[in-house]
């Protein structure tokens, strides 16, 4: 067995025992109550930590340019690459000219 095989091997059974002690709080225990509190504010505080997560990288990433500017930066690039091109071609035609 590889060693990715054991690790979700180990998952799986992880995952197995922590549904049948989920469910033995939840159905059989004297702490019914606080594991229901308690699951639902992991769930609230996970859905609103994401959301604030996402707010956040909204808030500081900054706006990308605008189409026209890209276009254009790359209009200008272009257009360099083939002053050097022709540059150099003329720099070869007078070498061989000369």
């Amino acid at each position: 067995m590889s060693r990715d095989q054991v690790i979700g091997a180990l998952i799986l059974i992880g995952s197995i025992i922590g549904i049948v002690l989920y469910g033995w709080l939840v159905f059989f225990s004297p702490w019914i109550l606080l594991v229901m509190e308690l699951t639902g504010f992991i769930a609230v505080a996970g859905v609103l930590g994401i959301l604030a997560w996402i707010g956040y990288t909204l808030a500081t990433t900054p706006p990308p340019k605008p189409i026209e500017e890209i276009e254009k930066e790359l209009e200008e690039e272009e257009l360099k690459k083939l002053e050097a091109e022709t540059a150099k071609e003329s720099e070869a035609e007078k070498e061989q000219s000369g």
